[in-house]
C-alpha cells in the first residue's frame, strides 16, 4: 500500500510538471504572435463609426486590463497564471465581450462526449476482437477482420470523415451531416437525447474505424507471443476451459502494454477529434480552437489550448492510476 502511495505521488507530481510546461509553451507561443488582440477589437468597433482620441485611448486601457497586459511581461505572465487559478482567460476577441470560459464550457461538453465515445468504443471492441484473433488463429472470420483493420489503420481521420459525410449524407442520406443536435428541439427530453447520438454517430464512426485499428492489430501480436508461453500451453495440457485462458490468462496479461498506449495516444486522439468536428460541424472544441485561429482570438486559443493540455494530462493520469491495479509491478519499479 505504501508503494502504491508512492507511485501516486510521483505520477500525481509528472501531472503537474507536465501541465505547467505545456501551459508555458501555449502561453509563450501566443504571446509571440504578431497579433495584437487590443488594436484588432479597437478597429473592428471603429470601423463603422467616428470615435475621439480619448474615447479610443479609454477603450484601449479598459481592453488591455481585460486582456492581462497591463504593465511589464513578467506582470502580465503572473497576471496570467493567477487569472487562470480561477478559470479566468479573459474575453473572446471574436465574440467579445464573452468570456472566454464561457465558451470553453459549451463546447467542452460536446468534445469530452465524442472522446469517451469513440475511445472506449474503439479500445473496447479493438482489443477484443483482436485477442480473439491472436488466439483463435485458424479462423476465416478473424483472418478477414485483420485484413481489414491493416487496411483501416494507416488511413487519416479527415479521409474516412469525408468518406462517411459523403456516403451518409449524400449517396445514402440516412444520418444528419453537421451541428450535434437538431435546433428546434426541446432541450429537456429524451428527444433531445435521441437527436444527439443520431448528430454524433458520424463522427465516432470515423474516429472509432481509425483507431479500432491499431487496438486490434496491437492486441492480436500481442496475444500471439502470449498463447506460446509455457503457462499457457500447460492450462490448455491440463484441461482448462479456453475462454477462461482466453480472459484470465492471456488477454489479462496483454492488457497492460494496450493500458501504456492508450495514454500514450490520447493527444493524437484529441487532434483526430478536432479534424473531425470541423469535418461535421460538431459544435466541440475543435470547431470552436478553428474559428478562434482564422479570426486571431488568441486569448480563446491560448484558453481552449490549456483546458485541453489539462483534460489530456489528467486522462493520462487516470491510466496511470489504474494501471498497478492491472499488473502490481509496475507500482515498484
Amino acid at each position: 500500500m505504501r508503494t502504491y502511495a508512492l507511485y501516486l505521488v510521483r505520477r500525481f507530481a509528472q501531472f503537474i510538471l507536465v501541465v505547467f510546461i505545456g501551459i508555458n509553451i501555449a502561453y509563450l507561443i501566443t504571446h509571440l504572435t504578431p497579433v495584437d488582440p487590443v488594436e484588432q477589437a479597437i478597429s473592428s468597433v471603429t470601423m463603422f463609426g467616428q470615435s475621439s482620441p480619448e474615447m479610443v485611448e479609454v477603450m484601449r486601457k479598459t481592453l488591455r486590463e481585460l486582456y492581462g497586459l497591463e504593465g511589464s511581461a513578467w506582470d502580465q505572465y503572473v497576471s496570467f497564471w493567477r487569472r487562470m487559478a480561477t478559470g479566468d482567460f479573459g474575453p473572446s476577441l471574436s465574440a467579445f465581450p464573452t468570456p472566454v470560459s464561457t465558451l470553453i464550457w459549451q463546447a467542452l461538453p460536446w468534445t469530452l462526449g465524442l472522446l469517451v465515445c469513440s475511445t472506449l468504443i474503439a479500445w473496447i471492441v479493438g482489443n477484443f476482437l483482436g485477442g480473439l484473433a491472436g488466439y483463435y488463429r485458424k479462423n476465416s472470420l478473424l483472418k478477414a477482420l485483420g485484413i481489414l483493420a491493416m487496411s483501416l489503420q494507416p488511413i487519416p481521420y479527415y479521409i474516412v470523415a469525408f468518406i462517411l459525410l459523403v456516403v451518409f449524407g449524400f449517396l445514402w442520406p440516412i444520418l444528419p451531416i453537421s451541428g450535434g443536435a437538431e435546433m428546434n428541439i426541446d432541450r429537456q427530453g429524451f428527444a433531445f437525447a435521441g437527436s444527439i447520438i443520431r448528430h454524433s454517430i458520424l463522427p465516432v464512426l470515423s474516429l472509432v474505424l481509425v483507431g479500432l485499428g491499431a487496438w486490434f492489430i496491437g492486441m492480436r501480436s500481442l496475444v500471439s507471443n502470449i498463447v506460446t508461453e509455457d503457462y499457457v500451453t500447460y492450462a490448455e495440457l491440463g484441461g482448462v476451459d479456453r475462454r477462461r485462458i482466453l480472459f484470465s490468462y492471456v488477454m489479462r496479461n496483454a492488457l497492460s502494454p494496450q493500458l501504456t498506449g492508450l495514454a500514450l495516444s490520447l493527444g493524437a486522439i484529441f487532434n483526430g477529434a478536432i479534424i473531425t468536428e470541423f469535418v461535421f460541424g460538431y459544435p466541440g472544441m475543435g470547431t470552436l480552437l478553428v474559428r478562434a485561429v482564422n479570426s486571431g482570438d488568441y486569448s480563446l486559443v491560448l484558453g481552449i489550448t490549456s483546458v485541453s493540455i489539462i483534460a489530456v494530462a489528467a486522462a493520462i493520469l487516470v491510466i496511470d492510476i489504474i494501471y498497478p491495479l492491472l499488473d502490481p509491478r509496475v507500482a515498484r519499479s
